[in-house]
Formats: structure tokens, sequence, C-alpha cells
């Protein structure tokens, strides 16, 4: 019997049983085969997607902005040679994800389709393995378009879209959730003409509104076009479909490929969950409690199965949670209060903590800083003046907020840590920011509301000590 049997080599079931292994338990790491290793993040999502997203920044910077100093390009891409460098680095990434690494480092793996055999077991390929705990950390897929005709079209999602080898000239891209609209702008600047299809009038719907509306119209500038309250209806030819507007007038699209970003569906379905009393709710996610437990306490479901937030790093929240109440006799719940996120594109939206609506759902007052980045001198001189930061601060303690900007995700690292560690933002008005990095706007923020506070409280009393 082994300590822990992990199904799913994702970023979840690689990290577990990683420190698990290192801490001296016996170890069982299952996947589907090989080349599936490294989960969703390495082969079809974080590492191909931003791969993709360099490249195509680099493509538009010398097709857009090196002109205005006398340089020209010329040509078409070529976008196999740009999936061939997108292999390339997930290959090289893959050095360390392989089974055979994985075994040299002390961890037993076996490969097959895992399905559970009893509350404590698995079966794969015909043999049966007992564990003290299981952890199912099988992943996500992307939820299949329904829509009739669907069949006659070229319809890519994550998991195909990096092996695409023509570049189409008309993509229409279904739905402008993050993945949606990161690879939208990225074909976007590298040739094809992208067309979002919205059902309704949101648009990156979990982010500040007035944050994505800085987002949409660059994509706009850039010559992607929106299609809201725009339903599709049927499929009537390989390149055609019609589509229901708000007003219920029907209008055919042409296009040479599809994209479908329309939400995610967990890997459970598959693993004969009930003959380990695993409950699954009707939209197929699993029943847990607050401990990443299911409604057999032995086995825990953590990723993007878990069926809550899909990220990467939401898969490290978990498995710090798991290890802790491993070990410790003081259980944790888990907590999402202050998790951040990213979206890729450019410029990048970062997120953290709470937004507005919890903060008001919850009853807590808190002050808004609302700072635009239009006079920040590196901002200046970097073209990035549409940047903007939205901070929601109560009794000096940062509750959350966004940053939207060129490498927001770099920038609001410091804000997460305050964020998360509970830090007065006297630290980030104490400290001194060189002159002038991107995240020096965070410390002229941070002048700038002390100083207010400050004048509109103490101004006379300034007057009388300096005196």
């Amino acid at each position: 019997m082994y300590d822990i049997i992990i199904i799913g080599a994702g970023s979840a079931g690689l990290g577990l049983s990683s420190f698990m292994n290192k801490a001296g338990f016996t170890v069982l790491l299952v996947d589907r085969a090989d080349h599936h290793i490294g989960g969703d993040c390495l082969n079809f999502g974080c590492v191909p997607s931003k791969a993709l997203i360099h490249v195509a920044k680099q493509i538009w910077h010398a097709k857009e902005k090196a002109p205005q100093f006398g340089l020209t390009t010329s040509g078409d891409i070529d976008i196999k040679k740009v999936m061939d460098y997108i292999q390339h680095k997930q290959n090289i990434i893959r050095e360390h994800e392989n089974a055979e690494y994985l075994r040299s480092t002390g961890i037993d793996v076996v490969l097959g389709h895992a399905t559970f055999a009893s509350s404590t077991s698995i079966a794969v390929e015909g043999k049966e393995y007992h564990g003290k705990k299981i952890v199912v950390s099988t992943g996500s897929r992307p939820r299949e378009l329904s829509i009739p005709g669907v069949e006659q079209a070229e319809v890519y999602t994550n998991e195909t879209i990096f092996s695409i080898q023509t570049l189409p000239k008309q993509f229409l891209f279904i739905g402008a959730g993050p993945i949606a609209v990161e690879l939208g702008q990225a074909f976007q600047r590298l040739g094809s003409q992208v067309t979002f299809l919205i059902r309704s009038d949101a648009f990156l719907r979990k982010e500040d509104k007035e944050v994505a509306t800085i987002l949409l119209e660059q994509l706009k500038k850039e010559g992607c076009q929106f299609l809201f309250n725009t339903t599709p209806k049927e499929f009537v030819s390989p390149t055609s479909l019609v589509v229901t507007k708000k007003d219920e007038s029907e209008e055919t699209l042409s296009f040479d490929a599809v994209f479908s970003g329309i939400g995610r569906i967990p890997n459970l379905d598959r693993l004969s969950s009930e003959k380990a009393h695993i409950e699954l709710q009707r939209n197929g996610k699993p029943v847990l409690n607050e401990y990443m437990q299911s409604t057999n306490k032995r086995v825990y479901i953590i990723g993007d199965a878990a069926g809550g937030l899909q990220f990467t790093h939401a898969a490290e929240l978990h498995i710090r949670l798991l290890l802790n109440n491993f070990f410790s006799p003081i259980k944790k719940k888990l907590n999402t209060d202050t998790f951040p996120w990213v979206t890729y594109t450019d410029p990048e939206i970062a997120t953290f903590g709470l937004n507005e609506k919890t903060l008001e759902e919850r009853g807590v007052s808190y002050t808004v800083i609302d700072e635009s980045f239009s006079n920040d001198d590196r901002a200046i001189v970097d073209e990035g003046t549409c940047g903007r930061m939205k901070l929601f601060v109560h009794k000096n303690k940062l509750l959350g907020g966004t940053v939207i900007s060129q490498h927001a995700g770099e920038i609001s690292q410091e804000l997460m840590l305050v964020n998360s560690s509970q830090l007065s933002l006297r630290h980030l008005f104490n400290k001194i920011y060189p002159y002038p990095t991107a995240g020096r706007v965070i410390g002229t923020t941070m002048v700038k509301y002390f100083s207010d506070k400050t004048f509109t409280t103490y101004k006379k009393m300034l007057k009388w000590l300096y005196h």
C-alpha cells in the first residue's frame, strides 16, 4: 500500500508528488501517457500560450512600431515556424517533466487510464493499487460547442490550437474569457482578422469593468472586432455561421476557422468515482469541503479538477493547504481572499484580493485609490500611459486591487505581497524606488495618498512645527 496515490501529473500532481517523495513517503503518480505529464499548463496552456504571445508581440512591434523610426518589414508569417518555436520551448521544460525523470527521483510512475476500484484503491490497465490517501488532480478540458452543424467547421480549442498549420485569415473566437482574449490578440498580431462573438455584453467579466474597458479599446485599435449580445445559432457551411443578435435579427458570419473558449469541465467523469463513494454535482464538479476533501474523506481533489479557480498557482495553493493539513494539528480551510491572477494580454491585467463587489457584499468599508499612469515618466517613454491602478484600502491595509499596464504582473508583485501578508501601506510609502523603474508608479501613488491625508489633517500643525 502506498502512502499516497496521485492521479494526474499536471501542476498539482507534480508539485505534491515531489514534496511527498522528498519527505520520504511512498508515492504512486499516475497519468494517461508520458506526453500528458506536465498537464494542461505545459502541453496546452500557460507555456505554449505565453510562447505564442511572446512571438506575436515581437512581430507586432516590428510591423507597427518600427516604421516610425525608418525600419520596415515585409513578408508573411510562417505559422509552422511559430509552432516549432513553441514546441521547442515546451521540450526544454519537458526534460524534467516526464516519466523517466520522475522515476529517477524515486517516484513510482504508472502510465494508463486510472479508475477507482474501491474507496481506497485505483485500477490502471487491469492492475489494482491501494493508497492510504488518494489525491485526484486530473485537470480540466475545454467545454465543447454544441451548435447545430458544428461538425462541418474547423474548430480549435486550447488543446489543438498549438498544432495549427495554416494561419486563418478570418478567425472567429467564440467567448471572451482570458484564454480566448489572450490568444485572440496574439493571432490578430500574427495577421489574422479576429472577431470575438460574445453572448452577453460582458468582456472579461471577472475583471474590474473600467479596467477591462481599457484593454477592450486597445484590442479594437489593433483591429480586433467584437460582436456583443450575439448568440451562435447554426453552422450552415464549413465557413459560415448564422448568429442571432439582441434584437432577434439574424446575420451570417464568414470565417476560415473557429476558436472555442466557452469554459472548462473538470476531468472527473471517467474515473468511476461512484466506486469510491465520491459525489459529483450535476455540472460535473465535485462535492468538496473546505479542506479539499471529497465525500470520501480519504480522497482529495485539487487543481482544475476541483472546479474552482483554474490556474496553475491555484493548484499550488491547494498543495500548500493539503500539506499543512496532512502534518499540522491545526487544520486550515481553503481561503482565496488574497488570491491573485494575471491576464497576459498587452497591456496585462493583474488582479488580487477582494474586488469592490465582494467588499460591498461583506459590508466592508473601503477607500478607492485610482491612479492613472498618464503622468508616470517610465510609462510615457515606454508608450504605456493607458495604464491604470485601482486599489481598495481600509485603515492603510490593502484589501485588493487591479493593475492594467505593460508588465502589470511584475509591477503588482509587491502589492500582492502587502495584500497577502496584511502589511501596512506605509511599507510601500517608506520604500525608495529607483528612478525610473516601472514599479515606481506604486511609490508615487503611495506618496500622493499619504501626503493628501497628512495635508488634510495636519497642515496647521506642520507649519507650527516648522517655525
